[in-house]
C-alpha cells in the first residue's frame, strides 16, 4: 500500500502459521490473517449470509442444505516434499597431461527438487581412478542465463545439452517418476540415449594377456620332477668395455622345472649402484636363431618356437665356461653344491675348480710430496698437499696455556764477511708457548742501518731438515757461542737475559746439562766483578788487572783446565768450600801456573787480606780461588762454594 506521498505504507510481509498440533495430531487451519496482519474477508461470513442467518428459519425435517467446503490451500513446498527429478548425463574432459588418453568421459547423475527447484550434480566414486569424485555441484537455483533467470523443470529433457558453470552435460536418460512427472505436465519426452563410458576406462578393465611360455616335449612331466630345483651359478660381468664400466658380479639362475633363466646383480654396501637385484628377469633364453628375414621388426615381437633353433639348457652352464645372455657376456667361476651333484649325476662331470676372478689389487703410488716452497711454515704449507680444503694443523693447547708469556731472549750476532755487519747486534727472542722465534735489531743513530723487526714470530726449521721431518730450533739447541742459521743467514749466540738462566735451573731436568752449564759459565763472570767490586776494590783497577793477567797467562804454556779443577775438589776434603793459601799455591806450582809475577800476586792480594784469614768485606769468602781461562776475555775467580750453590741470577744484558 502506498500512501498519498507515494511512500510504502506496508511494512510487514509475514504470513501467519495454518499448520498446527493438536493432542499429538497435526492438522490444518484456515489463515486468519493475511501478509502482514490484515484482515482477511475471504474466511468470514458476509453481510447478507449473516442476515440470512437472522431471518431464516429453522427446517424440522432435514435442515438446511449444507453448501460444499472450500478447497484446501496446499504450499507448493508440502506438495512437492521429497520428490526429484533425476537424469542419467555425462560430460567430456579433456585430459592434456597424459600419453595414453587424450579426452575422459565422466558420468554423473543430475538431480532436480521440484520443492525449491534447486539441483545438485553427483559422480559415483571409482575405484583407483584417481580423480576427485562425488558431488560435483552442490544444491542450489543453478543461473541459466545473464539475465538473472534460472534452470527450471521445464527447461529438461533427454537428448539435449545443458551447459551448466562453463561445462556441457549430455542428458541421455531418467528415471521411470521422472519420465511420469514431465509427461503428465505435458512434455514429450525424447527417447532415451546409450550411456557413453569412458575408453581408458574400460581398457583398464580388460584382463591382461599372458604370457604364453612356450612348452616342451612333456613340461607337465619336467614340472613335476624338477620342481623347486635350481641350478646356482657365480658368474662375472665384464662391462669394463663401456664407459664407466665395471666387474659386476652375478648369480644365474637356471630353474630346471620349465628351462627358464634369472639373473641376479650381487650389490655391494656403498658399492655407488641403483639396489635393483634382478639384471634379467626369469625368461627363457634364445641360444640359436632361425634365419629370417633382417628386417622384419622382431625386436617388438614375442619369441615363438618357430624363430628359436635352439634354446638354452644345463649343458651349455659350467665353470670356466662364458654364455652370452641378450647381448651381455657372463664368465661362470663358480657353483653351489645341488649343482655340482646335478651335472656329477646327469653328465658325469667330476671337475668343479673354481677360477679365481679376483683382481690384483693395484700397486698403491707413494704420495710425493712436493719440496717446500718458502711460503709459511712446512706443516701449513703440507696441509695443501693432503686435502683439498686445507684445515689449519693442529696447536698443543696445553703447552700453550702452560707457557703463556714465557720468552727467552739471546743476543746474537750477524756471521757476515761485510765490515758492516759485525758490529751489528740482535735481540733473538724464543717463545716457549709455539716454539716460534723472532728477531729484532734495536736501531742505533748514525750506523747508516735502519733496525726494527728483522724476523716475524715465525717457526725456524734446523739445517738440513726435510719438509716430510722438519726439526726446528728448541730451547735447549741456544747455548752461548752456539750459531744458528735463519733462512740462510747464520748469527752467533753472544748473551742471554737474566730470566734464561733463571729458568733453565728452575727446569733443569728438561734440558741437557751442557746447555745449562754454558749459560751459567757465561753469567759467572759478571757475579765474580759485582762481588769482587763489594769488597771494597775499585772496579775499573780490577778490570784493567784482568786484563793484564789474561795476557800474560797467554804467554805460558797451556794446562788442562779440569785436572786443575778436580785438584780444588780433592784437597777440600771437608766439603766447606775453603782452602788455605798455601795449599791454593802449591796447586798452582803443579799445573806450572806462575804465581810469583807480579800481576798474579796482586790479584791473589786483592782477594785476601792476609795468608790465613779470609777477606772481612768479601761476601763469597773469595779466600780461596779456582783460576781457569774462558776464552780470550779474562780471568776468572771463583770458590769451590760458588761451584756447589751455582752462580746467582745475573743482571739483564745491555
Amino acid at each position: 500500500m502506498w500512501n498519498s506521498s507515494g511512500a510504502l505504507k506496508k511494512t510487514s510481509f509475514h504470513r501467519s502459521q495454518t499448520l498446527d498440533f493438536k493432542n499429538g495430531y497435526a492438522f490444518f487451519r484456515l489463515p486468519r490473517e493475511g501478509i502482514g496482519g490484515e484482515a482477511l474477508f475471504a474466511n468470514q461470513l458476509s453481510q447478507d449470509e449473516l442476515d440470512d442467518l437472522c431471518t431464516k428459519g429453522t427446517t424440522l425435517t432435514y435442515g438446511q442444505v449444507k453448501k460444499p467446503a472450500p478447497s484446501l490451500f496446499t504450499p507448493a513446498f508440502v506438495t512437492y516434499d521429497k520428490k526429484v527429478l533425476k537424469f542419467d548425463a555425462y560430460f567430456m574432459e579433456e585430459v592434456a597431461s597424459s600419453p595414453e588418453e587424450n579426452y575422459r568421459i565422466r558420468q554423473v547423475g543430475l538431480y532436480y527438487y521440484l520443492e525449491d527447484d534447486s539441483m545438485c550434480i553427483i559422480e559415483p566414486k571409482v575405484k583407483n581412478s584417481g580423480l576427485l569424485q562425488g558431488k560435483l555441484m552442490k544444491r542450489h537455483r543453478v543461473p541459466k542465463n545473464e539475465h538473472g533467470d534460472y534452470y527450471h523443470w521445464r527447461d529438461l529433457n533427454l537428448g539435449i545439452d545443458l551447459t551448466i558453470y562453463g561445462r556441457t552435460y549430455r542428458l541421455v536418460n531418467c528415471d521411470c517418476f521422472t519420465k511420469v512427472f514431465l509427461e503428465s505436465q505435458g512434455i514429450e519426452v525424447n527417447p532415451p540415449e546409450e550411456l557413453v563410458s569412458d575408453p581408458y576406462t574400460e581398457q583398464r578393465r580388460a584382463p591382461l594377456q599372458k604370457h604364453i611360455v612356450p612348452a616342451g616335449p612333456d613340461p607337465f612331466r619336467q614340472f613335476l620332477t624338477y620342481d623347486t630345483k635350481v641350478l646356482r651359478f657365480y658368474a662375472i660381468w665384464d662391462d669394463t668395455n663401456c664407459a664407466f664400466g665395471d666387474h659386476h658380479p652375478c648369480i644365474i639362475h637356471y630353474f630346471l622345472a620349465d628351462d627358464t633363466v634369472e639373473v641376479r646383480e650381487i650389490h655391494k654396501r656403498n658399492d655407488g649402484r641403483d639396489p635393483f637385484p634382478v639384471l634379467m628377469r626369469r625368461q627363457r633364453l634364445p641360444k640359436i636363431f632361425v634365419d629370417k628375414n633382417k628386417n622384419f621388426p622382431s625386436c617388438v615381437l614375442e619369441i615363438t618356437d618357430h624363430e628359436v633353433q635352439e634354446w638354452y639348457s644345463p649343458k651349455d652352464f659350467g665353470i670356466g665356461k662364458t654364455v652370452t645372455l641378450l647381448g651381455r657376456t657372463f664368465l661362470i667361476y663358480d657353483c653351489d653344491k645341488f649343482t655340482q651333484d646335478f651335472y656329477r649325476e646327469k653328465y658325469g662331470i667330476t671337475d668343479f675348480q673354481p677360477v679365481d676372478v679376483n683382481e690384483k689389487p693395484l700397486e698403491k703410488v707413494p704420495q710425493v710430496i712436493p719440496p717446500y716452497n718458502g711460503f709459511g711454515i712446512p706443516e701449513d704449507s703440507l696441509q695443501n698437499c693432503l686435502s683439498l680444503v686445507p684445515k689449519p694443523p693442529r696447536k698443543d693447547i696445553i703447552k700453550m696455556l702452560e707457557n703463556n708469556l714465557k720468552v727467552l731472549r739471546y743476543q746474537v750476532a750477524l756471521e757476515s764477511p761485510v765490515p758492516e755487519d759485525k758490529k751489528r747486534r740482535f735481540i733473538l727472542s724464543y717463545f716457549l708457548s709455539d716454539d716460534t722465534i723472532s728477531i729484532y735489531e734495536p736501531p742505533i743513530k748514525n750506523s747508516g742501518i735502519l733496525g726494527g723487526k728483522y724476523l716475524k714470530r715465525t717457526k725456524v726449521t734446523k739445517p738440513g731438515s726435510t719438509p716430510e721431518n722438519p726439526m726446528y730450533y728448541e730451547a735447549s739447541d741456544f747455548t752461548i757461542g752456539s750459531t744458528v742459521e735463519v733462512f740462510g743467514h747464520r748469527f752467533v749466540i753472544m748473551d742471554a737475559d737474566e730470566y734464561v738462566l733463571n729458568y733453565l735451573e728452575r727446569n733443569a731436568e728438561s734440558f741437557p746439562a751442557a746447555t745449562v752449564q754454558s749459560i751459567r759459565d757465561h753469567f759467572f763472570p759478571r757475579k765474580v766483578v759485582v762481588e769482587t767490586t763489594s769488597s771494597g776494590i775499585p772496579k775499573k783497577d780490577l778490570d784493567d788487572l784482568i786484563v793484564e793477567v789474561q795476557k800474560e797467562l797467554k804467554l805460558q804454556e797451556p794446562f788442562n783446565t779440569r785436572q786443575f779443577h778436580e785438584a780444588f775438589h780433592h784437597f777440600d776434603q771437608e766439603g766447606s768450600g775453603f782452602l788455605d793459601k798455601t795449599r791454593f799455591l802449591n796447586i798452582c806450582d803443579r799445573f806450572h801456573v806462575p804465581t810469583n809475577t807480579i800481576l798474579l800476586k796482586k790479584l791473589i792480594d786483592y782477594c785476601s787480606c792476609d795468608e790465613d784469614k779470609p777477606h772481612p768485606n768479601s761476601t763469597s769468602q773469595l779466600l780461596n780461588v779456582e783460576m781457569k781461562l774462558i776464552g780470550d776475555k779474562k780471568v776468572i775467580l771463583r770458590t769451590k762454594s760458588d761451584r756447589k750453590s751455582g752462580p746467582p741470577p745475573p743482571p739483564p744484558p745491555p
